[in-house]
């Protein structure tokens, strides 16, 4: 498995060496899985109301990314 990022969008994706080998060029180049794993973060605000004012919640998420 090897990690390619998107040069003019910033998407990183994970696919077999096959495909990478095929897709690596001018558009995606190799990065380390680190990069990788730093965009399957998920952060959500919630803000709400209460009678001091407005409160804001951070929740952060770890998703899974499913390659094919």
């Amino acid at each position: 498995m090897k990690c390619l990022k998107n040069v003019k969008s910033g998407e990183v994706i994970r696919v077999s060496d096959k495909q990478a080998h095929q897709t690596a060029g001018n558009q995606w180049k190799y990065v380390p899985k680190s990069e990788w794993k730093g965009t399957t973060k998920v952060e959500t605000v919630e803000v709400g109301h209460d009678q001091g004012g407005s409160y804001e919640i951070k929740k952060e998420k770890k998703s899974k990314k499913v390659s094919k």
